[in-house]
């Protein structure tokens, strides 16, 4: 029996530069899953439109609007305007809270995090060393479950690393299809998904103080669809 495709992986990085930190968070689900997954999501997109206001096409990059420098609404609930002052990042953290409520309510969809530390001045050489170690796991477990991949990343692909990863595999063994497909976070819905994983998971890694809010934040609403409960170490 050939091998089947039962996997689609949508992948975003976070982290920390000054400290060295690179983390990587996803989202993922069966092929006959990905209607009712998205669909869960922009059933979400709607009600954020109709209650707050925030345009379909409007892209929610977690870490503009959760610490409110994105104007990701065209009219700001009433509730968050206080003696004529607009305080965007409780609006954003309001909207994350929606949004992880989604993740955690969508049938089908499993999740996941892994880091890697190392010296700031080494960031890219580690951001490349945690890429191949995640391709490396995944290539693992599809071999175990004799199953393909596909593997979606943001960006525009001028990063040629991600592609050598996968190309220096052996051909006749690689079960992660192609190279990683790159989109564009804009115009996206399951990337956004994606990038709101990883900036969950490196808050939860690097503790800041500006992100004590959502410290517990991958633990309370993220872990029950992470197979592994946790960000791991790779």
């Amino acid at each position: 029996m050939p091998s089947l495709l039962n996997r689609l992986i949508y992948v975003d990085d976070s982290g920390n530069p000054r400290s060295g930190l690179v983390v990587y968070g996803w989202v993922e689900f069966t092929p006959d899953h990905w209607p009712s997954a998205l669909g869960n999501w922009l059933q979400m997109r709607k009600r954020l439109w109709r209650e707050h206001r925030i345009p379909l096409t409007q892209e929610l990059h977690t870490t503009e609007y959760v610490n409110g420098r994105g104007r990701i609404s065209t009219q700001i609930p009433d509730r968050h305007i206080h003696n004529g002052v607009e305080y965007w990042k409780d609006f954003g953290r309001e909207v994350a809270l929606e949004c992880l409520e989604t993740l955690r309510n969508t049938e089908g969809l499993s999740l996941g995090a892994v880091y890697r530390k190392g010296k700031p001045e080494d960031i890219a050489h580690t951001r490349q060393q945690a890429y191949a170690a995640l391709v490396d796991r995944l290539e693992a477990e599809l071999a175990r479950s004799d199953s393909l991949a596909l593997v979606f990343m943001d960006g525009d692909g001028s990063d040629t690393s991600y592609r050598s990863t996968h190309r220096n595999l052996r051909l006749s063994q690689r079960r992660v299809i192609e190279d990683a497909i790159h989109l564009d976070s804009r115009s996206s819905q399951l990337v956004q998904m994606a990038d709101l994983v990883a900036w969950c998971a490196n808050s939860s890694i690097d503790r800041h103080p500006r992100n004590e809010f959502a410290w517990e934040w991958f633990e309370k609403y993220l872990s029950e669809r992470d197979p592994r409960r946790s960000p791991q170490e790779i």
